[in-house]
């Protein structure tokens, strides 16, 4: 992760110091789901958002940067802070629900990506002021995030991954994949208003703590089975209702898919400044005692004998 951003840093600040007339710099707020083993209707583990439960539907918020480089191609560097929740009560399948389990994960996303722009209306209006655009564009490229997901566990908010409760210590630093389409509108040729679906496939099954199958045996206490098989916690009519699915959970048995990776998704609306003046390296370099432009005139001065 500090690569990724010592890397970040070193693109910002060497285009900064060609053109900065062709960066825009802003914010975006928005929704996020999560995509992974806890969700779903009656089937099994489907890809991409066949699982997705809009009830847990939580926010994104972020800061970015973006760089014009062609007239087709913008590269952008972006911090989000994201949440992402699941809770098998909300799953119509017999084998999740009698599960029980529930997270919650706050996640610090920062990615590099690059935008190729597909459909551009130069001037809005016609006006032939060319002060008002709109932009549409698809992207994708490379990020990192943190995660470290939670589970509300006797009234309290656990930290599963110091727990490893499938006998799997997972990392808390991930690369993943962002990928997705946007639009922004451009006012006055400095304001940019803007739309996001940013789809982010990620190298780890662990952002909800539930990959493949239930340790073989049991943890030595209580409080530590107690956590990883949350059937306990049903009440006895729950299980009476269904046996057979409630029996499915134990030691040694399937607890998640391991042979899909999670994912998770947001959409958000942004706000961001062009900047439309030169950087202070250009007025050096151009406006200075030795430029063409600022060039001082000398006087002939004429010897006298």
């Amino acid at each position: 992760m500090k690569k990724l951003f010592t890397l970040l840093l070193f693109v910002t600040i060497g285009f900064g110091l060609k053109a900065q007339w062709l960066w825009d710099y802003g914010f975006r707020l928005g929704a996020s789901n999560y995509l992974g083993d806890i969700g779903g209707k009656e089937k099994t583990r489907r890809d991409f958002v066949a699982d997705m439960k809009l009830a847990k539907t939580r926010w994104d918020g972020g800061v970015f940067v973006r760089y014009k480089w062609r007239p087709k191609l913008s590269f952008k560097a972006a911090f989000d802070y994201i949440r992402v929740e699941g809770d098998d009560k909300l799953s119509s399948n017999p084998g999740r629900m009698y599960r029980n389990f529930n997270f919650k994960n706050d996640m610090f996303d920062v990615a590099a990506t690059g935008e190729f722009f597909f459909f551009e209306d130069p001037d809005l209006g016609n006006t032939y002021r060319y002060r008002n655009s709109f932009r549409a564009y698809v992207f994708g490229g490379v990020g990192g995030f943190y995660t470290n997901p939670k589970s509300l566990y006797q009234g309290e908010w656990v930290k599963l991954r110091d727990y490893a409760n499938e006998g799997v210590e997972y990392k808390s630093i991930v690369l993943n994949i962002p990928m997705g389409m946007g639009f922004y509108f451009t006012f006055d040729k400095k304001h940019r208003f803007g739309f996001e679906m940013n789809y982010r496939k990620t190298f780890t099954d662990y952002i909800d703590d539930i990959s493949g199958n239930y340790p073989e045996t049991a943890p030595g206490d209580a409080y530590s089975q107690g956590l990883v098989l949350r059937t306990t916690e049903l009440e006895p009519t729950v299980i009476s209702d269904n046996p057979g699915a409630y029996k499915s959970h134990t030691w040694g048995n399937k607890r998640g898919d391991k042979t899909h990776k999670d994912a998770y998704m947001t959409v958000s609306l942004s706000y961001s400044y062009v900047i439309r003046g030169k950087s202070s390296f250009y007025r050096a370099r151009n406006n200075g005692f030795f430029s063409r432009k600022g060039k001082r005139k000398m006087r002939k001065i004429r010897a006298k004998f």
